[in-house]
């Protein structure tokens, strides 16, 4: 092994990680701004499609005539459609590239938010969500892998950005959506319509970034010539599956989306069953929301700049553990202070996105791993709140519940600390650069 593979090697996975993949070619000095802009905007429309449904959806129920069945399924989709959908990221990746691909994310998830308010029943409105949901998986699964190919050296402070918007436009469209509604007529099919508006905006930005980077790709394969077939090869990537890394980073993934999901879905409950107000429920569940906005910014960035991010995802866990622990034993006389424990403790969503970036050597590998940990992860995420449900309504109460969400986290906490250690799914495979 030469001096300059071993001084490779004995770089922290960021580091090798922006070795492995230099600018094949030079892009349009106007590129990099506006794929900033376009990121951000791509991420703050991963979430008002379900939160607004969410904040509107006993009208909406009411009005589509929906029976329980049907509305229990519709809660389940997303994390289905998530895992279903992101599967196939990576081959449509290799087919069309990872912008392009995005381009068609957000230009589905525009036509789904257009369609479904116009539905007249629960099939086509299930049919509509499913058609954005699809690009909002798309768009998970590759935001990281255009931020590893176009920030190889800003890896952290990039999904720091986007997960920053992700967490602002999941708190928007929660707390926003009821207020405009009523000031838009009271209609729930127009409160459910203006959130398309977003995603329109979104889809304008990104068609010439596609066109640009098409360009781009054309070229660089042009000037490759007879290299270009290598190029295709190696864009297959390591099979993931073989990685231990990568199966922590994919349970950790779904552990920890599973305890995001139970407190959106559940946390107002829990408080209003302790004697809190039902306002006063809504807004401490804001609060919780609310406190990724500017830690999904923090924590990429700090995870960045660190060779093992195993520390980060045991303080993050035992800030979910107090909060649990605090919802058990006094959930209204500290009400506040669990929400924000639990609000800090669902930024775990933004340190994985982190670590899938760092975790793999080359824009290939992301794709591969991104896909792998969301789409299992989001799979292992689905009977969390179903489950939660069940054993409240036969326990009748909130100590089985709690008790099993603390208990989730101990796990959890092992799996980031797995996860978190300092190599990559290249080197467990054995790929070579």
């Amino acid at each position: 092994m030469s001096d300059e593979e071993t001084k490779t090697l004995d770089r922290p996975a960021a580091d090798r990680a922006t070795v492995a993949t230099p600018h094949a070619t030079a892009q349009p000095t106007w590129l990099g701004p506006v794929l900033i802009v376009g990121i951000v905007l791509a991420a703050l429309n991963l979430r008002p499609a379900i939160t607004s449904l969410g904040a509107l959806f006993e009208e909406t129920r009411t009005g589509l005539g929906m029976s329980g069945t049907v509305a229990g399924l519709i809660t389940s989709v997303p994390a289905l459609c998530f895992a279903v959908f992101g599967v196939t990221a990576p081959r449509l990746s290799r087919r069309f590239g990872p912008v392009a691909v995005v381009c068609a994310g957000m230009a589905a998830v525009a036509a789904g938010l257009l369609i479904r308010p116009f539905a007249d029943g629960a099939a086509g409105f299930l049919a509509a969500s499913a058609l954005s949901l699809a690009g909002i998986a798309l768009t998970n699964v590759l935001l990281p892998v255009i931020v590893k190919r176009y920030f190889p050296d800003r890896v952290g402070t990039m999904t720091g950005l986007y997960s920053m918007a992700l967490a602002a436009g999941t708190s928007l469209a929660a707390a926003a959506t009821v207020p405009l509604t009523d000031a838009l007529g009271g209609s729930w099919r127009t409160g459910l319509l203006m959130w398309a508006s977003l995603a329109v905006v979104a889809v304008l930005l990104w068609l010439p970034i596609a066109r640009a980077a098409r360009r781009a790709d054309r070229a660089a394969a042009a000037a490759a010539g007879s290299g270009a077939s290598a190029a295709v090869r190696a864009d297959a990537g390591p099979r993931v599956a073989r990685s231990r890394t990568a199966w922590a980073l994919a349970c950790y993934f779904g552990l920890q989306a599973t305890g995001a999901y139970i407190t959106m879905g559940w946390l107002p409950q829990i408080f209003r069953d302790a004697g809190v107000s039902a306002s006063t429920a809504g807004v401490l569940l804001a609060v919780t929301m609310v406190m990724g906005v500017p830690l999904a910014f923090v924590i990429p960035g700090l995870a960045g700049r660190m060779r093992n991010q195993g520390a980060i995802a045991v303080t993050l866990g035992v800030f979910g553990l107090t909060g649990y622990l605090g919802l058990y034993f006094a959930p209204a006389a500290g009400a506040w202070a669990w929400a924000l424990l639990l609000g800090v403790s669902n930024c775990a969503f933004p340190l994985v996105i982190t670590m899938i970036g760092l975790r793999a050597k080359s824009p290939a590998g992301v794709v591969k791993l991104s896909a792998f940990a969301q789409s299992t992860g989001y799979l292992i995420s689905i009977p969390g709140p179903l489950v939660i449900g069940t054993l409240y309504q036969h326990s009748g109460g909130w100590d089985l519940p709690l008790a099993l969400m603390a208990g989730l986290l101990v796990p959890q906490i092992a799996l980031g600390v797995l996860a978190g250690r300092d190599r990559t799914i290249e080197d467990e495979c054995g790929v070579r650069d």
